[in-house]
């Protein structure tokens, strides 16, 4: 049963911009705090952006400035606005969604930026 559903990938060359979308169950959406993660070839997964408890947002350096983390609550989904994209973008995306008790991923979405 698939609970969170991604889209929105694609190449793009280094300056463009993409938008990541990430449909959520209700059940899982309400009750979670939910966020997107990125991993390069051959690199670990690491954090892009994500909401954290109280309302904050948190970005990773490496995006602060490019990448905007957003949801729109009557549709249960998260999106992620890239902007100025570089080669260095390039990987999977993984939309997140984790509260105290369990933590689903998405099936990933391929973002190829190309110099």
């Amino acid at each position: 049963q698939v609970q969170l559903v991604e889209s929105g990938g694609g190449l793009v060359q280094a300056g463009g911009s993409l938008r990541l979308s990430c449909s959520a169950s209700e059940r899982i959406y309400s009750s979670s705090d939910m966020g997107w993660y990125r991993q390069a070839p051959g690199k670990q997964r690491e954090l892009a952006a994500r909401f954290i408890s109280g309302g904050r947002l948190e970005y990773s350096d490496s995006v602060k400035g490019r990448f905007t983390i957003s949801r729109d609550n009557a549709k249960n989904t998260v999106y992620l606005q890239m902007n100025n994209l570089k080669p260095e973008d390039t990987g999977v995306y993984y939309c997140n969604a984790r509260n105290s008790l369990i933590t689903y991923w998405g099936q990933g979405t391929q973002v190829t930026v190309s110099s």
